[in-house]
């Protein structure tokens, strides 16, 4: 998969992907931005909770189960690491479902919020390698 990254003003970043899809990213006011989209840590943190998301859809659609009075809700926690610096220490994720939904899926449908591939690569980091290139 190739992924290309623009400027697009200000502080606005693009990613666009090979089907022409785009995600926006800008800064907070606070951090010399407009705050006209999320920053990009911001969504990589909505990026866990939209993938767990996916699968709690896919796992009330494949059982007719309607998903109208569903939601997750996704609690980040901070510390300081070492350095000062703050980083993401603990990230929980509820399951909100209405009284309807059926109990014997209630432990079934946390699994399957589990299977988030966003999860996965976090628990398993792949190589980073950051190259240049004059063109």
């Amino acid at each position: 998969m190739k992924i290309d990254i623009s400027f697009e003003g200000g502080k606005k970043v693009a990613a666009t992907f090979e089907n022409g899809l785009q995600l926006m990213t800008d800064q907070a006011i606070e951090n010399g931005g407009d705050g006209a989209y999320p920053e990009p840590f911001a969504c990589f943190l909505g990026s866990i909770g939209t993938c767990a998301g996916i699968y709690v859809l896919e796992f009330c659609n494949a059982r007719k189960i309607p998903t109208e009075k569903v939601s997750l809700t996704q609690d980040i926690e901070f510390e300081l690491d070492p350095q000062g610096k703050r980083r993401v220490s603990k990230v929980s994720m509820t399951i909100n479902l209405p009284p309807e939904f059926p109990e014997r899926y209630q432990k079934a449908i946390v699994k399957a919020a589990e299977l988030c591939s966003v999860k996965k690569a976090i628990m398993h980091p792949p190589e980073f390698v950051v190259n240049y290139q004059v063109l």
